[in-house]
């Protein structure tokens, strides 16, 4: 039998079927340094293994511990930072809209993970994001413990990606925050955002850049820079001074305001029989809200059920506990008001309402 010499088709790689192994082990060299700025003492080992290890002794000095967890991703406003090809930022998105959610029943942030899936590793790109998570770790006061980078190709273009995250937290078991605790004539205090966050950016999306054919790299006057630079300011994180408003004054609960908006989160902690009022005229929208509605010709309901209206968390605190939650954070520079009360439900439906107009 004669041996076949003739130039038959290539050997099947990993690396030709798509998915460069080096580029992978070079993405993960390269977040190194950045994963080691999250460090807490209770984190055991490096980046690497095969899970992350977290020394949960410090658990016994609590009474009874309540382990708090969380996941989430940042939505489809990984597309704009696609575009502007800005990497770097979007992992603050990602541990707000964990992180925060943890914070709410008063627990304090421990520990986080992140997946990152892409259509093809690019090393620095890939760093970049981690890059933006450990920073958003930092500011959360939580360890960023490991992750897992995924090179999806064929299903993803080359420059296409996703990040999702999940994280955990823990709060003395009489110290959890909720519906439990609101009494009539409690304040509701509002935190200023920082911008869109991370929500509602397919809405934002189809009409600024869809219907209006906005180009991000367009300087928008009313936002004082471009489209693009104001899409991706980054969702502010609340953790450390929700958990400084613990530490100073009785809080009853906390409101992150993230999808559906702020009367359908802040409902989701008022009890049955009470009703939550917040006054439009104790703030202005920042100028984006009114673009994305101006633009879009947007009905000021579908607005307030798809943006958070420049009010990004919400703490209820005991009338008696405003002023001290007011200086507390405003000591923090953060930017926070009186925007309504707690008050008997009637005959109303609904735990919280929207009533009045915006100032300005």
């Amino acid at each position: 039998m004669s041996e076949n010499t003739g130039a038959g088709p290539a050997a099947a790689s990993y690396r030709n079927a798509g998915v460069d192994i080096d580029a992978g082990d070079r993405a993960v060299e390269l977040m190194k340094e950045w994963v080691k700025k999250t460090r807490r003492p209770e984190v055991l080992g490096g980046l690497g293994g095969f899970a992350g290890l977290f020394d949960a002794s410090a658990l016994k000095n609590y009474g009874r511990p309540l382990l708090a967890s969380a996941t989430d991703g940042v939505g489809t406003k990984v597309d704009i930072a696609r575009r502007m090809g800005v990497y770097d930022t979007i992992g603050h998105d990602l541990v707000a809209m964990v992180m925060d959610d943890i914070v709410v029943c008063g627990a304090e942030p421990l520990f986080m993970t992140d997946y990152i899936c892409v259509g093809k590793v690019h090393p620095e790109r890939v760093a970049a994001i981690v890059k933006g998570i450990a920073e958003g770790c930092v500011l959360a006061g939580c360890a960023l413990v490991g992750g897992e980078t995924a090179e999806h190709p064929g299903l993803l273009g080359e420059d296409d990606f996703d990040v999702a995250g999940a994280g955990t937290g823990v709060v003395e078991a009489d110290r959890l925050l909720g519906a439990d605790r609101i009494r009539e004539g409690d304040t509701v205090v509002a935190m200023a955002a920082s911008g869109l966050h991370s929500n509602g950016y397919s809405l934002v999306r189809h009409v600024l850049l869809n219907q209006a054919g906005l180009a991000l790299e367009s300087h928008v006057d009313d936002l004082g820079r471009t489209l693009g630079e104001e899409l991706l300011e980054p969702t502010r994180i609340y953790s450390l001074d929700c958990l400084a408003l613990t530490s100073v004054t009785e809080v009853h609960a906390f409101s992150h305001v993230t999808g559906g908006g702020l009367a359908a989160n802040l409902a989701r902690v008022v009890p049955d029989g009470l009703h939550a009022v917040v006054d439009r005229s104790t703030w202005t929208p920042g100028p984006v809200f009114d673009l994305v509605g101006r633009t879009g010709s947007v009905e000021r309901l579908e607005l307030e059920r798809t943006l958070n209206m420049g009010v990004g968390m919400i703490a209820i605190v005991p009338q008696e506990s405003t002023d001290v939650a007011l200086t507390t954070l405003a000591d923090r520079g953060l930017d926070a008001w009186v925007a309504g009360e707690v008050t008997g439900r009637g005959d109303r439906t609904t735990g919280a309402e929207l009533v009045g107009d915006h100032a300005g």
